[in-house]
């Protein structure tokens, strides 16, 4: 175990169940990692959806797990969570040859009667869960996913970071086996991922000497920025994500509280999926926000 706490350990777990698995994740690691900022080729002002979010993502979900419930986690389902946490946002640096190619297998229903003006841009945001996974699925060789049954498993978990039914057991079956035997608890994953995902909304998402909020052309993507900013600290404790907070202008104030709002309601939903859908449990019950003395940098 990583004697500083919850870092990487996942991933030291995984290496020692399984070296073949932990070996198949670091190679994705090494071969994605500068795929995963093409993000910004469609989304320049966009908050940070690369490498550096991911591994944020796998942090998260260390802490959220905790040691004793990662001791039942076994190799199969550690090495589909890391996976999925890895390339969740892959569909959002697709290109536009690819996006004409991944489309033909997304159903996107009457979103295009509700939007009729979207943009590329639009469409792969609000659908980038499935774009990851035809990412996943068109990529199954060169990422060295080891099955089917394993490719599966790391799609329905990647699309189950935003909008899918966690309940639907057609989409996350409560009980599905790899080869092997090992049994992977698809809604608990999945709940994983989408809890994770939400709680990244610290000041450090968005470094400021990546982003220059003061020349972008897109003022709701500025103000997400500065949201992200007033953020400065999210504290994972047994019962409760603590957010440390600076003063901001009335906007950004709305903007966080709405945030605690929606966060709140993520994480009733996945403690509920987890625990109809799994013999695991996440245990934070409460969003707690602390007001600091710090100046915003807006």
């Amino acid at each position: 175990m990583d004697p500083k706490g919850h870092n990487y350990i996942l991933e030291y777990r995984l290496r020692d169940l399984d070296q073949d698995l932990h070996r198949r994740f670091t190679d994705t690691v090494f071969a994605m990692q500068n795929t995963l900022f093409h993000f910004k080729r469609l989304f320049p002002e966009y908050t940070d959806h690369s490498s550096l979010h991911s591994m944020s993502v796998i942090n998260f979900c260390n802490q959220l797990i905790g040691p004793e419930q990662l001791e039942r986690l076994n190799a199969d389902s550690i090495y589909s969570l890391l996976m999925a946490c890895y390339l969740h946002d892959s569909g959002m640096g697709i290109s536009m040859d690819q996006y004409l190619d991944f489309s033909k297998e997304i159903d996107r229903g009457d979103y295009f009667d509700r939007h009729p003006d979207a943009s590329v841009a639009a469409v792969v945001r609000d659908f980038h869960q499935e774009y990851s996974a035809v990412f996943v699925r068109r990529f199954r060789e060169f990422l060295e996913i080891p099955s089917p049954e394993h490719e599966y498993a790391i799609i329905q978990v990647c699309r189950g970071h935003r909008k899918t039914d966690l309940f639907d057991p057609s989409e996350f079956p409560v009980h599905y086996r790899v080869p092997g035997g090992n049994e992977i608890y698809l809604p608990y994953l999945a709940s994983l991922i989408r809890l994770a995902d939400e709680i990244d909304v610290v000041a450090a998402r968005n470094p400021v000497m990546l982003y220059d909020i003061e020349s972008f052309t897109d003022s709701f993507e500025a103000s997400y920025h500065k949201r992200h900013r007033a953020v400065r600290s999210l504290q994972v404790t047994e019962k409760a994500f603590i957010l440390e907070v600076c003063p901001a202008e009335p906007e950004i104030e709305e903007m966080i509280e709405s945030m605690v709002i929606k966060m709140q309601e993520t994480l009733d939903l996945c403690r509920k999926a987890t625990e109809e859908g799994s013999p695991f449990r996440i245990r934070q019950e409460k969003v707690i926000v602390r007001k600091t003395e710090g100046s915003f940098v807006p």
